[in-house]
């Protein structure tokens, strides 16, 4: 667990992004931005099973959530479906994580620092240093709390769509392309809420059946 926060100290003052949401084909992108002001020991030792937030079950990272929340500054943006189908996911989740981590840094004042990016892009547009790092998630303790904050509060997101919408299993499934989705799909057809471009392949396999 030490050599996640090991790793932040080798860049001095770090801010972390990471983004939750880009393969679904329904629902918004989230993206968080974290700063840890202060790492005591105490908190190393709370944050033990910090990790990429898909390799932890959903109990960890509600219990991580809040801690997270707790002891950083940090900020939660999500980009809607509408916007995603004009820029495209990539735009969308790096304008996400920009608009997070510039909030972050207003609220923080942190002067001196750099911006560490979950993935292989960096941020367009954006006036701070910044480095992406692949696999962020499971080398940076700040791109790691990142992910679990964007990752729940876009899971307890999708719960709330699923009320409305309780046919397509989004509880279960995310909004990601499974088996349950996509026959929901077919039979119900798109909602408000879904990306119809990631599903041009879906129908277009479907036309061609016909």
């Amino acid at each position: 667990m030490n050599s996640l926060f090991d790793f932040d100290k080798t860049y001095g003052v770090v801010l972390g992004t990471d983004e939750a949401g880009r393969g679904p084909a329904a629902g918004g992108v989230f993206a968080a931005a974290v700063y840890f002001p202060e790492v005591s020991k105490e908190l190393i030792i709370d944050l033990d099973k910090l990790n990429d937030s898909k390799k932890l079950n959903k109990k960890t990272r509600e219990s991580l959530y809040d801690i997270i929340l707790n002891n950083s500054i940090n900020s939660i943006v999500c980009i809607e479906v509408e916007e995603i189908e004009k820029i495209n996911i990539l735009n969308a989740s790096l304008k996400a994580m920009k608009l997070a981590c510039e909030d972050v840094i207003k609220k923080a004042e942190i002067k001196n620092f750099i911006t560490l990016v979950d993935g292989n892009k960096l941020i367009k547009n954006y006036a701070y240093a910044q480095k992406y790092v692949i696999k962020g998630d499971a080398h940076s303790a700040s791109i790691a709390a990142a992910s679990i904050l964007a990752k729940v509060t876009r899971d307890r997101y999708m719960d709330v769509l699923s009320k409305e919408f309780p046919q397509y299993g989004w509880s279960n499934n995310a909004g990601y392309l499974t088996k349950e989705h996509l026959n929901a799909i077919d039979k119900f057809g798109l909602t408000k809420y879904h990306r119809p471009s990631f599903l041009k392949k879906h129908f277009e396999k479907q036309l061609s059946l016909f």
